[in-house]
């Protein structure tokens, strides 16, 4: 990767929307040229797929929360992995250093929504000891504006 995949890369991150055409003007390079280069990216799986980022709200998803998971013994991330994948409203889960297991995104319609998705990791998640939970109230940095994205 050179530095002109970079800018290719710093103009899709900006506007994934961005036409060859377009993205070719700002890096100097022909569409079919951006193209290629793309294209490669995509193979080489520096770029591992296109998107569209949704804000929540707008589809009535309005509570978002930070969730622990403390787990009795050890459990494999795979395990993990598949048990929060069961539970739509997690959005995001990662194995982290301390005293939780696992922390999770969870976006949901509102606090009962959230209640129910709690229970489902719960549920869903073998040798959960407990969860400590707390709720976004608003969010400073990150996402699209103010409002929790759905990835």
């Amino acid at each position: 990767m050179d530095a002109v995949d970079r800018k290719i890369i710093d103009c899709l991150v900006a506007d994934g929307r961005s036409g060859y055409a377009a993205i070719g003007d700002q890096v100097g390079l022909s569409a079919p040229a951006v193209k290629r280069r793309v294209d490669r990216l995509v193979d080489d799986g520096v770029i591992r797929g296109f998107t569209a980022v949704l804000d929540a709200a707008h589809l009535g998803w309005t509570t978002e929360a930070y969730v622990e998971v403390h787990c009795n013994g050890t459990i494999a991330p795979d395990e993990l992995r598949a048990s929060f994948s069961r539970v739509p409203e997690v959005h995001a889960a990662a194995t982290v250093s301390g005293p939780a297991d696992a922390i999770l995104h969870i976006v949901a319609r509102d606090v009962r929504d959230l209640e129910r998705a709690l229970e489902r990791v719960r549920v869903e998640t073998a040798n959960v000891d407990h969860t400590n939970t707390s709720i976004v109230l608003s969010r400073l940095i990150g996402g699209a504006g103010s409002n929790p994205v759905v990835e």
